[in-house]
């Protein structure tokens, strides 16, 4: 009763500061975690119970030590999270909108009480989201909707583990824990790609001393194939991005046909770069298996999750592999202007050297 209470203090304070359209958008946030939270077990509980699956049972014992590591290993602070379990009856628990301009790499952001601005919007509905993305394709936006495995409430609330975990390998499942226990640790507002990155880098030293611990060489060879691919996607996205970025910097001076034709060519030559790739790959990179074609927001997705995580990492190597001490830097970071501290990332990433 005490977490309903503050989410219904929370919708009351969001009513209160929003105007009257964005009230309808508050309530189906709200009302959908509500259902979410109201629908939880205690994961102790279906362990224990005899019409508990034995899948279902290993997945859900496997959550539970994840969670012993991540704090005592990780220094991530766990509460209650993740200590009652939902069985959902779809694979996502919310869908993300993004939308970007045509000619643009800077995405759309929405803006929320206490949270900031974000480059994304999540909702409970797809067919919502699809209402609002219509609006954005009739501007002429490129758009993206994807289906998101978890979410994080920054702590405000004991976030329910569900089937969207664990229908996952034991290894994406840990990572994911890692991941959205990093968002308690540090979320500034206003710079979406700083607390992606900052939380997929966590996810990821994570994964790989989780790896080690457990003495799982396939966990730590398919956690290792993926960063390799996400690294050559990367490699690929920021070099088409540059070649985006000097062609957007023309709309004015040249035909809007000639803009949207050249742009086309890039976008094709990405997804072709990328299918190369994708052919010496032993499992789905970021973009999925066979990708036809990409748009602006598909990039800025991917690069609000993987701009800086080079960055991040190199810092943690340069801690030693200290948590807190990293925790500690990466709010010291956090703290100094949003280009500056962009400017270090990138600098700390220019640097990095994978270590595994």
């Amino acid at each position: 009763m005490k977490q309903l209470s503050q989410i219904y203090f929370l919708l009351l304070l969001i009513a209160g500061v929003s105007g009257c359209s964005s009230i309808g958008y508050y309530s189906q946030a709200v009302s959908g975690h509500v259902s979410l939270m109201m629908a939880g077990e205690p994961v102790d509980q279906l362990i224990a119970r005899d019409t508990t699956s034995a899948a279902l049972k290993a997945k859900l014992r496997t959550s539970q030590q994840a969670r012993r590591f991540a704090r005592d290993t990780l220094s991530l602070p766990t509460g209650d999270a993740y200590s009652e379990y939902v069985a959902l009856d779809h694979p996502w628990v919310v869908v993300n909108l993004v939308a970007v301009p045509e000619f643009s790499l800077e995405p759309h952001r929405w803006c929320y009480p206490v949270l900031g601005c974000q480059a994304y919007r999540g909702y409970f509905s797809l067919d919502d989201a699809r209402r609002e993305q219509a609006k954005f394709d009739d501007d002429q936006y490129d758009t993206f909707i994807g289906g998101v495995t978890a979410y994080s409430t920054l702590g405000w609330f004991d976030d329910p583990l569900h089937s969207g975990f664990t229908n996952l390998s034991n290894g994406r499942m840990v990572a994911l824990i890692f991941h959205e226990l990093a968002h308690q640790v540090l979320y500034i507002s206003n710079d979406t790609t700083f607390n992606e990155s900052f939380a997929t880098a966590v996810e990821l030293e994570g994964l790989k001393l989780w790896s080690r611990q457990n003495g799982n060489p396939k966990v730590f060879e398919r956690a290792r194939e993926r960063l390799q691919q996400r690294e050559q996607t990367l490699a690929l996205v920021r070099a088409t991005t540059q070649e985006l970025g000097f062609l957007y910097q023309q709309q004015g001076q040249i035909p809007v046909a000639v803009l949207r034709q050249r742009k086309n060519e890039l976008l094709s030559e990405l997804v072709q770069a990328y299918l190369d790739f994708s052919e010496q790959w032993q499992q789905p990179g970021p973009f999925g298996a066979n990708p036809t074609s990409l748009n602006n927001a598909n990039l800025a997705l991917f690069r609000q999750y993987n701009q800086y995580v080079p960055g991040f990492r190199q810092l943690l190597q340069e801690l030693n592999h200290d948590f807190p001490a990293f925790y500690q830097a990466a709010e010291a970071l956090s703290e100094r202007p949003r280009s500056e501290r962009h400017q270090i990332l990138e600098a700390l990433s220019e640097r990095f050297d994978e270590d595994f």
